[in-house]
């Protein structure tokens, strides 16, 4: 079953399909009359509204006088900084630039949705795994870089010898699915309640609507926490040192 193109998958369909089959020839794939998708659209919206956000919020930053906006990523840079420093320690400030930043893409992309004429990238399979995946590969190389190789992987055999040839398929099986429970958390909660809010968008036109638009709010301020908070206990359980 196709997907109903958005307008401006369509104006990339008609107007960039030759760049969207040169990204697939890159990653050897075959070309295609219309190349791009709608969560791959979605993502690039996203992007540009993020680099746009902070463009305008740069020149901005003041100590003196801050400005509303400035206000607000305040607040969020603090309430990142505090769940880090919880999670992590005081090692936290190193691994803040991601966490801020999968926490801003997740939540920008699910608040996407709300804007009539979008939808949310996140409601797509793809766009979570994608995130899963950044988030595994960092929380292994930050603890490959903590403790370097033979001490990280020596976390996978557990705190008894005797035990090893039992615990380290079992934390391999556990790791190997924490991208798995990430992608289907955020793609279950951000479909769900997208086709929840379209169906009532199209039943009712007074104040229910409304409702379920703040619900999809919320949804989305949780499921990006969820998603960042997961990713400072993952970094947190890399780069622990054993006393």
């Amino acid at each position: 079953m196709h997907e109903t193109e958005l307008w401006i998958t369509k104006l990339f369909n008609d107007h960039l399909a030759g760049l969207g089959n040169a990204f697939l020839g890159l990653v050897g794939m075959p070309g295609e009359h219309r190349p791009w998708t709608n969560y791959i659209t979605m993502q690039i919206v996203v992007f540009l509204l993020m680099v746009i956000l902070f463009a305008i919020l740069r020149p901005r930053l003041s100590v003196d006088r801050p400005g509303k906006l400035q206000h607000i990523f305040e607040l969020v840079h603090e309430f990142l900084h505090s769940e880090s420093e919880d999670q992590v320690g005081h090692d936290a400030p190193k691994y803040l630039a991601f966490f801020g930043t999968i926490f801003l893409f997740v939540l920008f992309a699910n608040l996407i949705g709300i804007v009539p004429g979008f939808e949310s990238p996140t409601m797509s399979p793809s766009v979570p795994l994608g995130c899963a995946m950044a988030t595994f590969v960092y929380y292994n190389l930050m603890g490959l870089q903590a403790q370097g190789v033979g001490k990280y992987l020596a976390h996978f055999a557990g705190p008894m010898p005797l035990l090893a040839p039992l615990m380290v398929p079992i934390e391999l099986i556990s790791h190997m699915a924490r991208p798995l429970s990430l992608t289907i958390r955020l793609f279950a909660n951000m479909y769900a309640g997208e086709q929840v809010t379209m169906v009532f968008l199209r039943l009712t036109f007074f104040l229910i609507p409304a409702l379920f638009m703040a619900l999809h709010v919320f949804v989305s301020l949780l499921q990006a926490y969820i998603f960042a908070l997961l990713t400072m206990m993952y970094v947190a359980g890399a780069v622990a040192h054993e006393h």
